[in-house]
């Protein structure tokens, strides 16, 4: 039998419901798609990068641009008592002019930036390592929920990030899959504490993302309302 998250999953223990101030626009899926980037972040910003051996989701390494404390960690932010958000840049920001660029252009108040490298995966190998994120420990009740922002830096458009929300007992539901392409330039944003997801890459080359922490508020709402896709029926 293949491998499926069971009650004893480290995170069924992670908070779903709360009195955090959320988005609209993920109250439905959890998942927000965008237009794709209108830009093009060259790769010696990304590949030059400082990376950390950090398991999550995978055979992946972390690139930390933006941290707790400024300093090249990949530990949540509650390791330094904060909340994934109030973030500073690190030494590898200065490599990578593009991305907190755009970051900073978002407006929102954001948390841990970093571009991961995710060796290849196929589905079977990627469901092993299905999780939700322990985004908003430490959050106070009447501030924005945290959620993560993607941008793909690479081409692997065979590749996607597999999404399910969750059934009655806080276990992925197959029913509720979702599969978000992961061509270069895609971006989306997802409520990463509430849908569990992973990503299957079937390419032959390490893919690269750039992951966001963003709070929930005003600005969000207003970056996403402004680079959703028209419908093509309009």
């Amino acid at each position: 039998m293949s491998f499926w998250p069971n009650a004893d999953h480290w995170s069924v223990k992670i908070q779903l419901a709360s009195p955090h101030p959320r988005l609209e626009v993920l109250a439905d899926t959890g998942v927000a798609m965008l237009i794709d980037a209108p830009f093009d972040v060259p790769p010696c910003e990304y590949e030059a990068l400082e990376y950390m051996d950090w398991k999550s989701g995978g055979d992946t390494n972390f690139a930390p641009i933006a941290t707790a404390d400024g300093e090249l960690d990949c530990r949540g932010f509650w390791d330094k008592g904060k909340t994934d958000k109030d973030a500073e840049w690190t030494s590898n920001a200065q490599i990578a002019p593009s991305i907190k660029t755009y970051v900073d252009g978002v407006g929102a108040n954001f948390g841990r930036v970093r571009t991961i490298k995710l060796e290849p995966q196929d589905r079977e190998a990627a469901i092993r390592s299905l999780h939700r994120d322990d985004n908003n420990r430490f959050n106070p009740d009447d501030e924005g929920w945290v959620v993560r922002s993607w941008v793909e830096l690479t081409d692997n458009p065979d590749s996607y990030m597999l999404l399910f929300d969750n059934d009655e007992d806080g276990l992925p539901d197959p029913a509720t899959e979702i599969r978000v392409p992961l061509h270069k330039g895609a971006r989306f944003v997802v409520d990463t504490q509430r849908l569990w997801h992973v990503v299957v890459h079937t390419g032959d080359a390490p893919r690269y993302a750039l992951i966001t922490s963003f709070e929930s508020g005003p600005a969000l709402d207003q970056f996403i309302t402004a680079n959703t896709p028209v419908p093509a029926d309009t």
